[in-house]
């Protein structure tokens, strides 16, 4: 059984930083997308990054230059290094995997709040 959990979550002031981690666990990843994704109140869920098994990246613009996604194959566990906050980041984020095959994330946890005060 396929398992993400999120953690790093919490307040921050704008300006400030805030690193999320990813675990996974369940099988092997070795081969799979993984991504986050985030949801403000009110508002759909949104693509904010993803890294493929070969550790290529790709950014949402609005956080393009700002956030940095990783991942430690090793520990099965994928990170969001986000700084130069702002409070349009305060959201529920979400990690999920694409397996290989798929053609859409189909494995989420099950979110972590970040919120970014002015």
């Amino acid at each position: 059984q396929v398992q993400l959990v999120e953690s790093g979550g919490g307040l921050v002031q704008a300006g400030g930083s805030l690193r999320l981690s990813c675990a996974a666990s369940g099988r092997t990843f070795s081969r799979d997308t993984m991504g986050w994704f985030r949801q403000a109140p009110g508002k759909e869920r949104e693509f904010v990054a993803r890294i493929t098994w070969i550790d290529t990246t790709y950014y949402a613009d609005s956080v393009e230059g700002r956030f940095t996604i990783s991942k430690d194959n090793a520990k099965n566990t994928v990170y969001l290094q986000m700084n130069s906050l702002k409070p349009e980041d305060t959201a529920v984020y979400y990690c999920a995997v694409r397996s290989y095959a798929a053609s859409w994330y189909n494995y989420w946890g099950q979110g972590t709040q970040v919120t970014v005060s002015s």
